[in-house]
């Protein structure tokens, strides 16, 4: 009775006649106000429509509605979203994502969609280099939505990772103190390896849920990388530095004082071929220094 009488209520509140459409749910809601950020319906600095007048729009409760912004805020699109008042589209947010001029952003904030843009692509080529491969889980969220919505669907998406051996010595994270301290090391690497094992399994089940040709490919790398760097399609290049800071940890009920960097928050700078010079010349570079990385000191990486 409960489900019949929401609908009947969305159904007066939005004038509708005849057939209901189906329910949508708070990522879809997500999807289409990102999407109008980032194409320039929403500017930045523009107020946010009162989440009644959404929930109204989109057919849902405003409980979805509310679950869609405080995802827009973690993305770092909306600020000031609170129950009190409309939230605000972000300064930094919409505006060309690569080439010059681009401003870099979060990588929270730039890798989900220039993922999702190629995924529009029939065979997809992902290369990364990285620490932990967590914003790159994070990111594929994205287009796997659309291809489970039916939007998109390559044939072919082949991902290779390079990650840092989990034998060395990591310059990062580490102790103040020193590296004597393993517990951080033992953390680190149970993190690599879990968000490799969701990695490979989110876009292997691409296989039997949709035909789709799945290849993913990890190798060790013998140091700690500075930088993370994203290469897609080979058309385009994502780079980032990771910014050491000194914070606190809790780890086994007792405090440590560590030198970590919060890869999520990296600002992305984004590179596309064919935009200048400097950036096709850039993702050309890239792209080599990847696989020379790939074809000479890395070796087979096993997630434990």
């Amino acid at each position: 009775m409960y489900r019949f009488a929401v609908e009947a209520e969305h159904t007066a509140a939005l004038g509708r006649t005849g057939s209901q459409r189906p329910q949508r749910s708070h990522h879809d809601v997500a999807d289409e106000l990102r999407s109008r950020i980032r194409s320039g319906v929403l500017r930045p600095g523009q107020r946010m429509p009162t989440q009644a007048k959404m929930a109204a729009e989109f057919g849902v409760e405003r409980g979805a509605v509310r679950r869609a912004l405080r995802i827009l805020h973690s993305e770092h699109l909306l600020t000031d979203v609170s129950k009190g008042s409309p939230a605000t589209v972000a300064r930094h947010a919409g505006g060309a994502q690569a080439g010059p001029g681009a401003l870099p952003q979060p990588t929270t904030v730039a890798l989900g969609p220039r993922t999702s843009a190629a995924f529009a692509a029939p065979h997809v080529v992902i290369d990364a280099l990285c620490l932990t491969a967590v914003s790159l889980t994070l990111a594929l969220s994205e287009p796997l939505r659309e291809i489970h919505a039916g939007r998109i669907e390559p044939a072919r998406v082949d991902v290779r990772v390079l990650l840092p051996s989990g034998r060395i010595d990591l310059a990062f994270p580490t102790t103040v103190e020193g590296p004597d301290d393993d517990r951080l090391h033992r953390r680190w690497l149970a993190q690599r390896n879990a968000q490799g094992h969701v990695l490979r399994h989110n876009l292997l089940a691409l296989r039997s849920s949709h035909g789709i040709d799945v290849h993913v490919s990890f190798r060790a790398l013998p140091f700690t990388p500075p930088v993370k760097l994203y290469l897609l399609n080979g058309s385009e290049a994502l780079f980032a530095y990771y910014t050491l800071t000194r914070r606190g940890e809790e780890i086994d009920q007792e405090h440590l004082d560590v030198y970590d960097a919060e890869g999520t928050r990296s600002l992305l700078f984004c590179f596309a071929q064919g935009a200048s010079l400097r950036d096709t010349t850039f993702v050309e570079q890239s792209q080599l220094w990847f696989d020379a990385l790939w074809e000479t000191i890395s070796t087979d990486l096993t997630l434990s």
